[in-house]
């Protein structure tokens, strides 16, 4: 007996057109087709807020696949016809209500049909031969019908996350390798005594790079980040090539002889010059800043020390040289959470030396001071106007501690 298998659901449910589409395509299988159903499965986990599917309606859908006895689709017929009770366990006890409106997104996504009885129930139908006649219950055929659909989307889904995640890692790699070659930019040029010029030509590569920085979206699509990546390595790739230019740059004079000594530097009391921290003779050079504020030669780096011991705390094996100072401030700042703005602004107005002595000023009071970057912008508005002296405030510090020197 040719069996009528019912196209509208039982009861006050109502028929819609996404239904019918969704058992013409179930019809459109071929009846020799196969698909792995976890395999499936998977991949509308993957795809599902493409298809608008909720992770509570794919539990359901995984409970429906259990009462599947085979572990592929395939088939005329692949209906399964458990009770509401049976669902429910499966789906780790979902309420029945619950249950009930995740079965009817699965049914409006095209997902599975409805399959009911004359009184609504499910069941099967056996032949004399115990073997499965009709039943009703949920059919499955459209996911056997549309598994090329959903694999298809699920790799999709899967190449736009990769992409995603290239383009933050291009970001990730460009933003580190900027920071650090204009820091080393930075230190060579206060090294060098170099001009002014030269100065300000760095300052304005990093003005670019926060701007450029500070434009990036937090939640920013492929094509955002995609953007962002390209203009950033752009960046990069002419900081570079500004470095290989000054590396390739000849810094030594004429020598008759390639075994005589070369002097590299025209200053040699330059402030980034090995320096051993004995205070006794030693006079600094500070290095070219901007002609806001005027330079001071009334203190050297053994006095900054004797004045600033915290300052050692910020580095691994000791300050041997204003180098290993410049780079100990640096961490310093990032620990005190300076704003690179409050330290570029101080580095204009004082230039590099200065300002990162003040930043040792900061750390040996940190104790008493509430904002390092407020106390810092106000010492640069001071040296702004002419009224900061860094030499008396170095020599009040050392006084502050010879009492305590003594009594150790």
């Amino acid at each position: 007996m040719q069996i009528h298998h019912a196209t509208s659901p039982f009861g006050r449910r109502t028929l819609s057109l996404a239904q019918i589409a969704s058992q013409a395509i179930a019809k459109t299988r071929p009846a020799t087709r196969a698909f792995p159903k976890w395999e499936i499965y998977q991949a509308l986990c993957t795809a599902r807020a493409r298809l608008g599917i909720s992770e509570r309606a794919l539990a359901v859908l995984n409970a429906l696949l259990t009462f599947h006895p085979e572990t592929t689709l395939s088939g005329e017929a692949i209906i399964v016809f458990p009770s509401n009770e049976q669902l429910s366990r499966r789906a780790h006890g979902m309420p029945a209500s619950t249950l009930r409106r995740h079965l009817a997104i699965l049914v409006e996504a095209g997902l599975i049909i409805r399959r009911d009885s004359p009184n609504g129930k499910r069941y099967a139908r056996r032949n004399r031969g115990g073997s499965i006649e009709f039943a009703y219950g949920f059919d499955l055929a459209p996911l056997l019908a549309r598994a090329d659909e959903f694999i298809q989307l699920a790799t999709k889904v899967e190449d736009a996350a990769r992409s995603l995640k290239l383009a933050r890692e291009r970001i990730t790699i460009c933003r580190r390798d900027i920071a650090k070659m204009i820091a080393a930019a930075q230190r060579e040029l206060m090294a060098e005594n170099a001009d002014p010029e030269q100065s300000q030509i760095w300052l304005d590569l990093h003005t670019l790079y926060r701007d450029i920085i500070e434009g990036m979206p937090r939640r920013g699509t492929l094509e955002q980040l995609e953007t962002l990546a390209d203009q950033l390595s752009r960046l990069a790739d002419d900081i570079l090539n500004r470095l290989e230019l000054q590396i390739k740059t000849p810094k030594v004079g004429t020598i008759e002889s390639s075994n005589e000594r070369h002097i590299q530097k025209s200053n040699p009391e330059s402030l980034l010059d090995s320096e051993p921290t004995d205070p006794v003779g030693l006079k600094t050079k500070p290095a070219a800043r901007s002609h806001i504020a005027s330079p001071e030669n009334n203190y050297t780096l053994g006095m900054v020390l004797q004045a600033c011991p915290g300052i050692v705390d910020y580095t691994r094996n000791g300050i041997g040289n204003w180098r290993d100072f410049l780079d100990a401030t640096t961490l310093a700042r990032s620990i005190l959470r300076i704003s690179p703005s409050a330290w570029e602004e101080a580095q204009t107005v004082m230039g590099e030396a200065q300002a990162a002595v003040v930043i040792a000023c900061i750390v040996q009071r940190a104790a008493n001071i509430n904002s390092a970057g407020g106390y810092l912008r106000s010492l640069t508005r001071k040296a702004e106007a002419g009224q900061l002296s860094l030499g008396p405030i170095l020599m009040a510090q050392i006084h502050a501690r010879e009492p305590r020197n003594r009594r150790t």
